[in-house]
């Protein structure tokens, strides 16, 4: 019996998690969403792309099924990439300004919506917003100290 030397496994590659998001700020405040699976840490209303669809697709696409309303005169904000909260995967997120069309109200999969500065002590905001879109939007002025 001849003993080989076995080649350890390469780590497993873990393709990054796509996501559209949409930063909506009234007042100096951004609105941030949280689901049902996890209602205490928020992010930025959005979602995954279906098959073959443009990211503009998308963002109106989860807008109108998370939120009831439509994005107005979106525009590229910034392409991100952190690690998704949940998952704890490499995320990769096309991030857009927009207004809304209306009134968001919470549907499908979320829990609750909410206006913040990003200041606040009490609340719980994945790594992308806090580490990557709060910071872009403080430096266009846009946020309330």
């Amino acid at each position: 019996m001849t003993q080989g030397n076995a080649a350890a496994a390469p780590p497993a590659q873990t393709e990054p998690l796509i996501v559209v998001a949409a930063t909506v700020v009234r007042g100096g405040r951004l609105l941030m969403v949280s689901k049902k699976a996890a209602p205490d840490v928020f992010y930025l209303p959005g979602g995954k792309p279906d098959a073959d669809e443009e990211p503009l697709e998308t963002l109106v696409r989860e807008c109108e099924e998370e939120l009831g309303v439509r994005p107005v005169e979106p525009r590229l904000l910034a392409e991100i990439e952190s690690i998704a909260a949940l998952e704890g995967v490499p995320l990769r997120m096309t991030v857009f300004e927009a207004r809304l069309s209306g009134t968001p109200v919470p549907a499908a999969e979320l829990a609750h919506l909410r206006w913040a500065s990003g200041h606040e002590k009490d609340l719980c905001i994945a790594p992308a917003v806090r580490d990557h879109v709060l910071p872009l939007l403080r430096k266009k002025g846009l946020l309330a100290a």
